[in-house]
């Protein structure tokens, strides 16, 4: 008689490493690398077979700080890395960590080709709207007019729109959250890690020393509930301290109404995930490009989900294919190819 022999139960402490973390005092870092390290237990994916990929940035310390396998890669590139270990180990679970510098600028075009291509990996991008780790330079992210030490008389950049870029991109998954708000962010890292494709979540992070307060409007009980919408699938667009203002659209323009004065919560918009034309009017609430029109919340959440075959998986069955048609191939005819041309 045989008896199974059971793992212990993980918990956040068995992904913490003996390193001493390197943040400044008082960084939203902190909170995502709990909220990180709280979430893994819980996904049921054994620790060897989870793999944290950084590129350059504050945020890219992280791998040093998640006893798991990890690498801090190159600046923009932790995409690219992620993409090659997922295709070459597709049973792995990988987790790309990256900062709106490292992943909107000199890694942009990496991240758009990652989440078109869909291979079935988490990206978590710590948006502080500064360039931290060298000192203070505004970023793709920073607001019009941003004081920085590489703009004293204010950016005259339009700043980009992360949620924008990755649904333009065809993401299969795009959400957002916050360091301030460790439930809602748990809940938005657990719904990215069981999506099945490329999951891009937009975390905003205060650099309390760089960028002090940027996202404090959304976070400060005084000001959250009038300023954050949090999207919930199949139900209305609702926000408000006394959850009385809600969002309706007029055709497809969204206005902001309240509640009992002639509108009830059935006339409001109801979120879908899964609807890709709302999606977009749901990213474009960052810019609030109405105006002279309704002052509008900043949705955090799911915007959008939907499902199609990751590269990874239909790399593998394209490589199946040809074995089992071609027998094990000849590489040297692959490489010589078929126009070539014989001197005589």
């Amino acid at each position: 008689m045989s008896t199974a022999v059971t793992s212990p139960a993980l918990t956040a402490k068995d992904f913490a490493t003996d390193q001493e973390v390197r943040w400044c005092p008082g960084c939203g870092d902190y909170s995502i690398l709990a909220q990180v390290q709280k979430v893994m237990p819980t996904l049921g994916i054994p620790k060897e077979n989870i793999v944290i990929v950084s590129g350059i940035g504050c945020s890219s310390r992280f791998p040093y700080y998640m006893n798991t396998f990890g690498m801090h890669s190159i600046h923009g590139r932790a995409t690219a890395i992620a993409s090659g270990l997922k295709a070459a180990r597709p049973e792995l679970s990988v987790w790309i960590v990256s900062g709106d510098g490292d992943s909107m600028s000199i890694g942009g075009n990496h991240t758009i080709h990652l989440l078109r291509r869909n291979f079935d990996v988490n990206m978590l991008v710590f948006n502080n709207q500064i360039y931290g780790l060298t000192k203070g330079q505004y970023s793709p992210t920073s607001e019009e007019h941003k004081i920085t030490k590489s703009t004293p008389y204010g950016s005259i950049d339009h700043p980009f729109n992360p949620m924008a870029l990755a649904l333009g991109a065809d993401a299969t998954f795009i959400a957002r959250s916050m360091d301030r708000d460790p439930k809602h962010l748990q809940q938005t890292l657990t719904r990215a890690a069981q999506h099945k494709g490329a999951s891009f979540v937009e975390i905003y992070q205060n650099c309390n020393i760089f960028n002090d307060g940027a996202f404090e409007i959304f976070t400060e009980k005084a000001t959250k509930a009038e300023e954050a919408l949090f999207l919930e699938n199949g139900k209305p667009l609702v926000f408000g301290a006394s959850q009385n203002k809600g969002i309706k659209l007029d055709g497809l323009k969204p206005v902001v109404v309240t509640l009992g004065e002639g509108v009830s919560a059935d006339d409001l918009w109801i979120h879908d995930e899964s609807d890709f034309y709302k999606a977009q009017i749901l990213t474009r609430l960052f810019d609030n490009p109405y105006k002279g029109g309704d002052h509008f919340p900043r949705p955090f959440g799911v915007f959008y989900q939907t499902e199609r075959p990751c590269y990874e998986e239909v790399l593998g069955l394209q490589i199946e294919e040809v074995i089992s048609s071609k027998g094990k191939g000849n590489l040297d005819k692959l490489l010589r190819g078929k126009e070539v041309w014989e001197i005589v």
